[in-house]
């Protein structure tokens, strides 16, 4: 099933299902490929952890370790793996191409231009990802259209043309407080700095509480121009939206 007619009739029928069920119903459909499964760590990506770990789903889960991540989502990261008995595997940055960038820019030059801050992400997050996504047929993520303007042009199944795969979004339609409640139910472990104001969790220097009112990821890339930079890291941007 890789036309977009196909993928937008799957779509609408797994719009009805619960989370579970979309999850089954994906890896039926593609039997036989390769599924990954992308986590931060995050309040979304918990859950789905939870659910592919209970239904014992032939998904491989991944993180990128960027080496700037919070003391406490590195914490998690050990938590989830030993609470639900499952291996995520981490993907770091080419050692040579950090060097290369902190000798010529320094250390913290993400924060003199959107230029040097897209360098930085794409050293630390594009191409490791690129690299966890190699001959994966099937990408999971935990994208929500709730999260920010550009995430409601989204999709549930859609081709991403670049990396000649297919991304699933099992959560987009699910508002904040369907997820919130799902987590408390299930009692899955959580970052400690979601209660803290930080709704999305990057990197450490790139990442600040939000306050009321503002988008759920208002607190990534906060000095720059929201316009300009659609608050994105690169990970989710070069796609076809079908």
């Amino acid at each position: 099933m890789t036309n977009t007619k196909d993928l937008e009739d799957f779509s609408t029928q797994l719009l009805s299902q619960n989370l579970e069920q979309r999850l089954q119903n994906v890896v039926a459909t593609y039997a036989g490929q390769r599924i990954v499964f992308s986590t931060s760590l995050g309040a979304e990506d918990q859950l789905i952890t939870e659910a592919i770990a209970r239904l014992k789903l032939p998904i491989d889960i991944f993180t990128l370790e960027t080496g700037r991540l919070f003391a406490e989502t590195l914490t998690l990261l050990d938590e989830t793996e030993k609470r639900y008995d499952i291996y995520i595997e981490r993907f770091q940055p080419d050692p040579e191409a950090l060097k290369s960038y902190v000798e010529n820019y320094g250390l913290n030059a993400f924060y003199d231009s959107i230029e040097r801050r897209k360098q930085c992400c794409g050293i630390r997050k594009v191409e490791p990802l690129n690299r966890a996504l190699a001959g994966a047929n099937i990408w999971i993520t935990g994208l929500r259209q709730q999260q920010s303007e550009f995430r409601q042009n989204l999709d549930l199944l859609q081709q991403d043309g670049e990396r000649q795969l297919i991304k699933f979004n099992p959560l987009l339609d699910w508002t904040h407080d369907q997820l919130w409640q799902a987590l408390e139910e299930r009692q899955i472990p959580i970052n400690p700095l979601h209660n803290k104001g930080y709704p999305s969790i990057g990197c450490e220097p790139c990442t600040r509480a939000i306050k009321p009112g503002e988008d759920e990821r208002a607190g990534r890339w906060w000095w720059e121009n929201p316009e300009q930079s659609q608050q994105e890291c690169g990970l989710h941007v070069a796609q076809n939206h079908h």
